[in-house]
């Protein structure tokens, strides 16, 4: 049994050296030939180094904001472009008093906090002489830091009496502390906002950014002081307003949903066979959401990345038809001093499959460092590459060298060694 080992270790290593001679003799034909595998397996890894980044990502932010979270709202979550049905545009908007219901209604909610945001509007944040035109303004109750899994750094959040009294103060981002204060405290500071002064009484912690966009770019106002400021938000028609909602415990998530969505439905009327007239999200919703269009994005990669495999097999397949007919006569002497078919099947496979996984191998180096260089040059480009993505590769590589390797294989094994002498 050890010698049969042996005798099949020497003749794969032999053969793996003959087909790295052929290769090195062959170079363009050779570098030509794999290039379909190269492409397709860099495609593969890519994506699923681009895929898995922006999942594990997403999955991150969400649940940064509570894994718990469930937040009411007029419309429906979507990702990307598109645009909203006439069914919900037509739904009446969520009300401070909803957010007053569910608190009253709902005993097993920790926190609620009804939120207004000031979306894509010229904002002037100003501190002497600094000044940052890009946070979004909020306006929130004091249950937005536990809703929200989002606390104050130093400082302190707005109470009860700033909300009661509409104090005109403020809660800032890191970002705009960093605009605004960059040397100095920036705790009991008068800014303005669009004119309106305000006295800075937190900085909240980092949050770090969610699909490229910063979640420390904004300020936070009591929301009586918001609407007080901002009129116009509650009276516009718009997405006015959101409902976060926490509950004591991880095991009461679907109940505050259910109560929640009940509490709402008598509020707005909705009769017993309709379908709700506002959303809700989850964090596990929003990850099964995202991760539906990433599916389909990663599919259609894998699709174009299949074709290339299939262009790179073809191309094996015809080089090795041709290294069979150049090297026939060998082929011949080797059968006449008493080598098998198996034998010439296997040095002809070896030659295909080396072939394709030099190439999987390039294009595992390609798969991997394409990702790296997109995200070096673009920051908000999340990529991670899994170590089965990498063997993925290599074996598919591998595959399709033994399948469109065989053919020829078994061409070379089944010449006749009279015939094949003969050949010039």
């Amino acid at each position: 049994m050890s010698s049969v080992f042996d005798h099949f270790r020497r003749g794969f290593g032999e053969n793996v050296r003959f087909a790295l001679l052929a290769v090195r003799t062959h170079k363009l034909r050779a570098g030509l030939t794999v290039l379909g595998i190269v492409v397709g397996v860099a495609t593969v890894i890519a994506m699923v180094s681009i895929v898995t980044g922006f999942n594990n990502n997403m999955v991150r932010n969400f649940q940064s904001f509570g894994a718990t979270l469930v937040q009411f709202q007029k419309y429906e979550a979507r990702f990307g472009p598109g645009h909203r049905g006439e069914d919900e545009k037509r739904r009446k908007d969520l009300t401070y008093e909803d957010a007053l219901a569910l608190k009253a209604a709902v005993p097993e909610m920790r926190a609620v906090s009804p939120e207004r945001y000031l979306w894509n509007t010229d904002v002037h944040v100003r501190y002497r002489d600094a000044e940052t035109t890009t946070p979004v303004v909020l306006g929130a109750t004091p249950d937005y830091s536990m809703a929200n899994n989002h606390f104050v750094g130093y400082g302190r959040f707005v109470t009860e009496s700033d909300l009661e009294h509409g104090s005109n103060v403020m809660v800032i981002g890191q970002d705009v502390r960093q605009a605004l204060f960059a040397r100095e405290d920036p705790l009991n500071k008068s800014v303005t906002l669009n004119g309106t002064p305000y006295v800075v009484i937190g900085v909240f912690d980092i949050k770090g950014k969610m699909m490229g966009r910063s979640n420390d770019n904004f300020v936070l106002l009591p929301f009586t002081a918001f609407d007080h400021q901002f009129p116009f938000i509650k009276t516009s028609g718009g997405d006015t307003i959101h409902i976060a909602t926490v509950p004591y415990r991880p095991d009461q998530v679907a109940v505050i949903t259910e109560k929640g969505r009940a509490v709402l439905r008598t509020r707005r009327h909705v009769p017993f066979n309709k379908p709700d007239d506002f959303a809700i999200f989850t964090p596990d919703k929003m990850i099964e959401s995202f991760q539906g269009i990433t599916r389909g994005i990663t599919f259609a990669m894998i699709f174009i990345a299949f074709i290339s495999l299939l262009i790179g097999g073809v191309g094996v397949m015809n080089i090795m038809l041709v290294s069979v007919t150049e090297r026939t006569r060998e082929i011949g002497v080797r059968k006449a001093v008493g080598a098998f078919r198996r034998d010439i099947v296997l040095q002809f496979l070896t030659e295909a499959t080396t072939l394709s996984l030099i190439g999987g191998a390039i294009g595992v180096v390609a798969g991997i460092a394409i990702p790296a260089l997109v995200k070096r040059a673009f920051d908000a480009l999340p990529a991670e590459t899994p170590v089965w993505a990498v063997v993925v590769g290599l074996l598919v590589s591998l595959s399709v060298g033994i399948f469109f390797g065989l053919y020829p294989a078994v061409k070379a094994s089944r010449l006749d060694p009279i015939e094949a002498l003969r050949y010039e």
